[in-house]
């Protein structure tokens, strides 16, 4: 049995989005696909003084480019991202454990393009700080054929998976008979009874970037995505 999770890159993305690659065995870059605007490709949330707000990456795109041939308008948007992080969270308890990294990432590598830099920050995030042992691959390694749902069965089919999941949004227009047909078992991910944790700026959000949880709670991120179920499930387990 292998449960494959097939996702575009996205800047520095949530919580929920790390959640869906700790419970798969493959999670698949699908950045050979059109890059839309004004989306989470090149931007997300972050909390401030004045509630959320986005920090975006300006991109050079046109309407025809795949998410993987997309680059930066200017190189200046780095500096000013790690300004700003520093601003936001330098006073947060874990900040100085990840400055380090943070700093190589906006101040010191030069990226190519867009899905370079959210694929690299993805995979040391999931693997380095948060103990994830998924395996990560990208969607142009494979030989797909079709287009929309009959090019992600084509992927799927060629990762040998059999099952997928899929974020809850995808019910809306997701065919759950063509899995069917296809022998590959269709799961959805459901996003709730997250912990909180010590945030800044009250009241708490849950939808901000993963790094507002990391600086707030460095090694024990990972407890408040997934790891306090454990705790739910053993307080449910009947006593022998």
């Amino acid at each position: 049995m292998k449960k494959v999770a097939v996702i575009q890159s996205n800047y520095i993305p949530w919580k929920g989005y790390f959640d869906i690659i700790n419970d798969v065995d493959q999670f698949i870059f699908y950045d050979d696909v059109q890059y839309t605007k004004n989306d989470w490709r090149n931007r997300n949330k972050i909390k401030t003084p004045n509630g959320t707000e986005w920090i975006t990456v300006p991109v050079s795109a046109t309407s025809e480019s795949l998410i993987c041939e997309v680059g930066f308008q200017s190189a200046q948007w780095s500096t000013k991202h790690f300004k700003t992080l520093t601003a936001l969270y330098s006073k947060a308890p874990y900040f100085k454990k990840y400055k380090e990294f943070f700093e190589y990432i906006y101040l010191e590598r030069k990226w190519g393009t867009l899905s370079e830099l959210n694929q690299y920050l993805i995979t040391k995030i999931s693997h380095e700080f948060l103990g994830i042992k998924t395996q990560f691959t990208q969607s142009s390694e494979y030989n797909l054929e079709g287009k929309k749902l009959d090019r992600l069965l084509s992927l799927l089919k060629a990762a040998n998976a059999s099952s997928y999941l899929s974020g809850p949004a995808a019910m809306d227009y997701i065919d759950s008979s063509t899995f069917e047909n296809n022998e590959i078992e269709l799961l959805y991910k459901q996003y709730s009874d997250y912990k909180e944790y010590d945030q800044f700026h009250p009241p708490f959000n849950h939808y901000v970037s993963i790094l507002d949880l990391l600086f707030h709670a460095g090694p024990d991120s990972a407890y408040f995505i997934w790891g306090w179920r454990n705790d739910k499930d053993d307080k449910s387990a009947p006593e022998c």
